[in-house]
């Protein structure tokens, strides 16, 4: 049986988050529009700025759940495109994305991704993974820079000529060095914070485009 979550079982703290987050401008828009969660937002902005999905495409997308940016590559890319997400989470089954729930980093889950490409490169990597924070920058930054080095890591194995990476950074320590990762391996580097990231949130999001012909 679900239990309510009452106000009086919430610290102050998330009876804060709480009530900003039901306030917030793009929960309410995403819910109005359909995207299943605030994040799609981000997406869009960036899409908007500098086109990187396009029609018949092949887009994989790391940490997808709940499943907001493969709802916009799903549409983005079209019947002639193909998207994969993948999450260790459940994600509910969304028209136009093939769904593959496992790490990512696993040799059997890296596997079943390739047998699902069946030969396409991947043009766009996009990856929105966070951890679960603890509060503790000292922690929670290193661990978020770790997603980061997988996504990038991941996507040398995969991406085309000319491929394409979007990646969620938290500013910090290890920043500097993850972003000099993505300027030795694509031929532009695009930083931008959403107008969908609160303002007090350290997340960037860097854009790589141009896969050099060789990974550093």
């Amino acid at each position: 049986m679900a239990t309510r979550i009452t106000n009086q079982k919430l610290s102050k703290s998330s009876r804060a988050w709480m009530r900003e987050h039901l306030d917030d401008h793009f929960v309410k828009k995403a819910q109005k529009e359909g995207y299943r969660a605030r994040a799609a937002y981000k997406l869009l902005e960036i899409q908007e700025k500098y086109n990187i999905i396009r029609p018949g495409m092949t887009v994989v997308d790391l940490g997808a759940a709940p499943g907001s940016w493969s709802q916009i590559a799903g549409k983005l890319v079209g019947d002639r495109g193909l998207v994969v997400a993948s999450d260790i989470l459940e994600m509910d089954a969304l028209p136009d994305v093939t769904f593959l729930q496992g790490d990512f980093r696993e040799q059997e889950v890296f596997d079943k991704l390739l047998n699902i490409l069946d030969g396409r490169k991947v043009d766009v990597v996009i990856s929105d993974m966070a951890p679960n924070t603890s509060g503790n920058k000292a922690v929670d930054q290193p661990r978020q820079i770790y997603l980061c080095e997988l996504a990038i890591d991941f996507a040398t194995k995969v991406l085309g000529p000319n491929g394409q990476f979007v990646v969620k950074v938290f500013q910090g320590t290890g920043f500097d060095e993850f972003r000099k990762q993505v300027v030795d391996n694509f031929d532009v580097l695009k930083t931008v914070k959403p107008a969908a990231s609160r303002a007090r949130s350290k997340e960037v999001f860097l854009v790589g485009q141009g896969r050099k012909k060789a990974f550093k």
